[in-house]
């Protein structure tokens, strides 16, 4: 019997789902630091650390995918339960820029 399991939960979504999704409209918001950013994001994220993001949560597209991506995969949990809770559909993006740049997804510098 497993009493801990790696399925990612209800909020959270793969890499390869996050970039179809993103290939299809969805927002992809980076929370991390602004010397986290400079070292390398997944392409087309925008960056919002954690911190700021009460404050600019309603700058974001209202009905559309909004997906959270950090370094591995807390911070962005934090935020994607922030903005579910403030109505928006989110989800974080499972395993981070980590995982991200593992699958050979595009990052930029």
């Amino acid at each position: 019997m497993r009493l801990f399991s790696r399925t990612p939960s209800t909020l959270e979504i793969t890499v390869q789902s996050a970039r179809a999704l993103q290939l299809d409209g969805a927002t992809l918001i980076d929370v991390r630091e602004a010397h986290e950013w400079a070292q390398g994001r997944a392409t087309g994220a925008r960056h919002i650390p954690l911190g700021k993001l009460p404050g600019q949560a309603m700058n974001l597209p209202a009905g559309a995918p909004v997906l959270v991506i950090c370094a591995s995969g807390g911070r962005s949990r934090s935020a994607a339960s922030f903005l579910r809770d403030q109505g928006f559909n989110a989800k974080s993006v499972s395993g981070g820029t980590t995982a991200w740049s593992r699958a050979n997804l595009p990052m930029t510098k």
